[in-house]
């Protein structure tokens, strides 16, 4: 391998939103992270949803009567 090219690596405790704390290797001092396996629904089974500025509002008011959401 060359050397001096490779960007230079920190061990690092990523924090989660939902307090879970992990250990990793990365080429960043610090990370924040908004999901992890703990919280993402597909690994506990629990929808949520993460609406930024009301989006999911906006979405359920524009197709309220198309018949989008209607359960068949």
């Amino acid at each position: 391998m060359r050397k001096g090219i490779h960007p230079k690596t920190f061990k690092v405790i990523a924090k989660c939103a939902c307090g879970a704390e992990y250990e990793i290797e990365t080429s960043k001092e610090s990370l924040r992270l908004d999901i992890c396996a703990k919280c993402h629904p597909f690994f506990t089974g629990k929808q949520k949803i993460v609406d930024t500025a009301g989006r999911v509002e906006k979405f359920k008011r524009r197709y309220a009567n198309s018949g989008y959401n209607k359960k068949k």
